[in-house]
């Protein structure tokens, strides 16, 4: 299967991610290079997000590039995004949003800032050649090595296939499948799909330990 038009989960919170600036940006793998997303990005991103097949999935579509410049370029959303480049072009974006978990009031300072959620994009015209996979294997690792957290969740509608097949490419277990649980723009009700990965599930898997 080859990558799609890959895009974040269906209902989700503007991000806040604090802790990146411990990373050495940018990253680069064999192929990208990944770093944190400025204000000068925006056209960029806009340029595919505005695509249908893309904006079918994800969980903002605004209607112009005025509106959208200005919700990208809010400070919490800014501040959890990443860009993807390939030979110096913007052909991607991810999220990277630090969270807490849930946890009993006792024990509550034990789970702030402990996992992310995560979520992308990538340009249709780019699909096919394996780079949103790359990109979000290479996030993951960026996630548990060098931000040492303990776990990652992402989401997407069940009918995007193209997304929920990604995550089970970079070893992510699919946690829920929750019914006619979230609204689409379309204004049907659509069913959806939670995925996550814990860091010793991929440090077994890199290891090929069970």
């Amino acid at each position: 299967m080859t990558d799609g038009p890959v895009t974040d989960g269906p209902v989700t919170d503007e991000p806040v991610s604090e802790g990146l600036e411990v990373i050495a940006w940018p990253v680069r793998t064999e192929r990208l290079e990944i770093r944190p997303a400025t204000a000068a990005d925006g056209p960029a991103t806009w340029h595919y997000r505005r695509q249908e097949s893309v904006a079918l999935w994800i969980t903002s579509a605004q209607p112009d590039c005025e509106q959208y410049l200005a919700d990208f370029t809010e400070p919490a959303r800014l501040a959890a995004t990443l860009v993807i480049e390939c030979d110096g072009r913007v052909i991607g974006d991810l999220m990277l949003a630090i969270e807490d978990a849930w946890a009993q009031a006792e024990v509550r300072d034990r789970a702030r800032a402990v996992q992310a959620e995560l979520g992308w994009s990538l340009d249709p015209v780019q699909t096919g050649k394996g780079y949103a996979t790359e990109a979000v294997a290479e996030l993951i690792r960026i996630c548990f090595e060098e931000l040492h957290l303990r776990r990652v969740t992402a989401q997407c509608f069940a009918d995007n296939e193209s997304s929920w097949r990604l995550m089970e490419r970079v070893g992510m277990r699919r946690e829920s499948h929750d019914v006619r649980g979230s609204l689409h723009r379309s204004g049907e009700w659509l069913d959806g799909f939670t995925y996550a990965l814990l860091a010793d599930e991929w440090r077994s898997a890199r290891l090929g330990t069970p």
